[in-house]
């Protein structure tokens, strides 16, 4: 079903502010020179019918995570509580309204009778904007919201650990997860110090592959990675544990062997193309966006395991499985052998059972129109195959549909 087009009911300037300025000419040998022009403001409208608590929610997170958002994108600094509560020529949502209020900011108008809708929009927590998990994530909420009764939004987020902490937060309600991480959490090991349950699985998409990136070809086992600069993700995130992990396999410390950098996915590929680092690892489907736009430019190798130590590490960690990432993912001389966890989506156990059932039916029944190359990996028989979790009710209802049976609560 098309969404209906969005009703002029809330004006907050949000996001971009009246950045209308001139450039600083520098080292032309000329006066710089500010230019005056005009501009008009970035407005975030919403639908008269989205009730108080979601809107006051979303301006919430917005205002009250500004440094975090400086960080993401510089408009972030340009956010404002005075500049947001200052339209006039349209009235302000009631949630909007009422945060602006316990700010000390009084808005020129409310729209009488918004704000008293039934919540239907879900927050999906994905990953960084160079991942896989974004993009491909704002691909399945586009298709989900145009597709059935429930909108998704995809957000960017901090990837799977971050994602379970926003979900147990209520921050969002779908989340992408690696299936090693989502056990972590379920049972609250390594990264959780306690068990977080409040979630389900919606469905488990595709294999996520380790992939230890370089762009020296003299790098070509996971033992030539000692003494060498090596980034492993953020420390205790799920790209860490699993580079632990493969390290281990190889009798690396972590913290001894190499010479360890904690970097995402797209500041990995920046410190490999500067040649600051000889090595990355990188969980995420391939091929992954930073990886593709670094094989742009240098030749990229993936450093292999070898299936002796495959055994070892999954004898140690049943999650991960041996996987083959194919040549043409970056254009490389050959396939490359590795392991792999799942890239699974999981829901608050308190989203409705009807739109978890649409999330599914968005998804799989018409995979072929989805556009992201990862469709080719989606399967019912692999989305119902996890044990490790229990399934959303409304997830247990589509497949059950399909012929396949899954665990719930």
């Amino acid at each position: 079903m098309k969404k209906k087009a969005f009703a002029l009911a809330l004006a907050m300037v949000m996001v971009l502010s009246l950045a209308a300025c001139g450039g600083k000419d520098e080292g032309k040998g000329a006066a710089a020179v500010d230019t005056a022009t005009v501009a008009v403001g970035a407005v975030v409208i919403a639908r008269d019918d989205i009730p108080e608590d979601d809107i006051y929610a979303l301006t919430s997170a917005i205002f009250e995570n500004k440094d975090a958002l400086s960080e993401q994108h510089d408009k972030g600094k340009e956010l404002d509580l005075d500049f947001a509560s200052s339209v006039t020529s349209v009235p302000y949502h009631p949630g909007a309204a009422k945060y602006f209020s316990e700010k000390g900011k009084t808005v020129a108008s409310v729209k009488d009778g918004a704000g008293a809708g039934a919540s239907r929009a879900l927050s999906f927590g994905t990953g960084s904007d160079t991942g896989t998990y974004y993009a491909f994530g704002g691909v399945l909420s586009s298709y989900v919201s145009s597709n059935t009764s429930t909108a998704v939004t995809a957000l960017t987020s901090g990837g799977s650990k971050a994602n379970i902490e926003d979900l147990a937060a209520d921050n969002v309600q779908l989340a992408f997860v690696q299936s090693d991480v989502m056990s972590y959490a379920y049972n609250g090991e390594r990264l959780f110090d306690s068990a977080v349950t409040g979630f389900s699985v919606v469905a488990a998409l595709y294999m996520e592959q380790v992939q230890i990136v370089t762009t020296n070809p003299d790098i070509k086992s996971v033992a030539d990675l000692a003494g060498k600069s090596v980034s492993i993700g953020a420390q205790g995130s799920g790209v860490w544990f699993n580079a632990v992990d493969v390290l281990a396999a190889y009798d690396l410390d972590v913290e001894k062997d190499i010479k360890p950098t904690y970097q995402g996915f797209g500041d990995s590929a920046d410190a490999l193309q500067d040649g600051k680092i000889d090595a990355a690892f990188v969980v995420a489907g391939a091929p992954t966006n930073a990886i593709l736009s670094l094989s742009a430019s240098r030749d990229v190798y993936l450093v292999e395991l070898d299936d002796e130590h495959i055994n070892k590490l999954i004898e140690a960690s049943p999650y991960y499985s041996k996987n083959v990432i194919p040549a043409s993912a970056y254009n490389m001389a050959a396939d490359a052998t590795t392991v792999a966890v799942g890239a699974v989506i999981i829901a608050r156990d308190d989203c409705s059972e009807d739109d978890i059932y649409n999330v599914c039916a968005g998804i799989f029944d018409s995979i072929d129109t989805l556009g992201h190359d990862k469709k080719a990996e989606l399967s019912l028989d692999f989305a119902a195959s996890i044990t490790a979790v229990p399934y959303h009710a409304g997830a247990a209802k589509y497949f059950t549909e399909k012929g396949f049976n899954v665990p719930t609560k």
